[in-house]
């Protein structure tokens, strides 16, 4: 998995940052830029498949602790937890910055094109 670390067009970045943060702080809303005028974006785009990817994440976390007992609750869900609100803040970051760079673990997956 690479490392992708681009500048979006300073234009593009700036008009659309609102729209690149607001999945990172509610997961569910990382459709919210491809619904908009920020469609055509490259940089919403970007940060709504690292979005969906933190949300799928989050999934996978959630089910994945909660089946399995006492390891799920006392080390995956805790850890699991943690380790999405600090990738989530790292998105916040990026999106504030006019970054388009991909969150650690999950960001290398490109389910939005």
């Amino acid at each position: 998995m690479t490392e992708e670390t681009n500048k979006a067009g300073s234009s593009d970045a700036e008009k659309n940052k609102a729209m690149g943060i607001v999945g990172y702080i509610i997961p569910i809303l990382f459709f919210i830029p491809l619904v908009t005028d920020a469609k055509n974006s490259p940089f919403a785009k970007f940060h709504a498949n690292q979005q969906l990817m933190l949300l799928i994440a989050a999934v996978v976390v959630n089910v994945v602790g909660g089946i399995i007992p006492i390891i799920g609750w006392f080390i995956i869900l805790p850890l699991g937890s943690i380790f999405l609100i600090v990738v989530a803040i790292m998105g916040i970051i990026n999106a504030a910055k006019g970054e388009m760079k991909e969150l650690p673990l999950i960001g290398g997956f490109k389910l939005i094109s």
